[in-house]
């Protein structure tokens, strides 16, 4: 994962969480604007009809909001925008981006073994005799961003498992309980749905399983130490970027040195005995010799 965000991390979208909640405010929009009452079923995951050319159906299923839009909805949509932001700012935007798009991804894939299962399997279809009707319901009712909007609330349960939240706005409670309920929850809406609800649970959330029970260290480190460690690695390897660009400084005399105490300005051409490091609790690229590393005062 961090040999990934070295390579690719330029490309991360940042403030995912609020361009998610944009999404959904322009499915509200076109549902209000729509007089057909027909938007869902044209923007709806149909991998059917995805594989039969309407391919803009891999992305405008994202923009299929909540069923209904009142106050709690509202509050909801601003918890886990909330809950979001907290994530990437944790986490970093290269690794909530990879979390939330193999959420995406993973459903999609879902969708399309879905439709393989109806073509090897016809006699297992519900509701109808048409394979294409058959996955625009599928697309309609199921395929939509809830799961992973569920995935995220598991992230954060298991990242930040004693913080405090207020449950129905005035009973505390701690997010690990509310994470066990939920996974409670998931098991038996998966034991007591249908094929199509399984399949749509288990790809959706299959982004969280990989996170928090693969890419976890073998050691007694918890979730949240992980990435604390990952995000400090992180920093680190951003000061020593950016050190490793400087051309060096020169003395005036035109000898050139690679390092220089921000403290006393000595460099190693002074004294080839000084060590030169990083303070990681300044805010910015500020390099110390050993003897002003730890008696510095932090640039804030």
């Amino acid at each position: 994962m961090n040999k990934l965000e070295r390579k690719f991390g330029k490309y991360a979208i940042p403030h995912l969480p609020l361009i998610l909640i944009i999404c959904y405010g322009i499915g509200y929009i076109l549902q209000i604007a729509d007089k057909t009452g027909n938007i869902r079923s044209l923007i709806c995951l149909n991998p059917y009809l995805v594989v039969h050319g309407q391919v803009w159906r891999l992305i405008t299923w994202v923009l299929i909001p909540p069923s209904s839009f009142d106050f709690f909805t509202i509050i909801m949509l601003l918890f886990y925008y909330s809950i979001g932001r907290t994530l990437e700012q944790v986490w970093g935007s290269f690794k909530y981006n990879i979390y939330i798009f193999s959420g995406m991804l993973f459903t999609i894939i879902g969708s399309l073994l879905l439709m393989g299962f109806m073509y090897l399997f016809p006699d297992q279809m519900i509701y109808t005799a048409d394979l294409a009707t058959e996955m625009q319901m599928c697309g309609l009712y199921y395929f939509s961003t809830y799961y992973i909007n569920m995935s995220i609330f598991l992230a954060f349960a298991c990242t930040f498992p004693n913080n405090m939240v207020l449950l129905m706005f005035f009973i505390p409670i701690k997010m690990k309980w509310l994470g066990i309920a939920y996974a409670v929850l998931l098991i038996y809406q998966a034991l007591a749905g249908d094929a199509y609800i399984r399949v749509v649970i288990v790809m959706s959330l299959l982004n969280f399983i990989l996170f928090f029970f693969l890419y976890r260290k073998k050691n007694n480190q918890t979730i949240q130490q992980m990435f604390k460690q990952a995000q400090r690695k992180r920093e680190y390897e951003q000061r020593m970027h950016a050190a490793s660009s400087y051309t060096g400084y020169d003395d005036g005399s035109g000898r050139i040195s690679k390092h220089r105490c921000a403290i006393c300005g000595r460099t190693e051409l002074d004294n080839p005995d000084l060590q030169f490091r990083f303070c990681s609790k300044c805010n910015g690229n500020y390099e110390y010799c050993n003897e002003h590393l730890f008696n510095h005062r932090h640039v804030e």
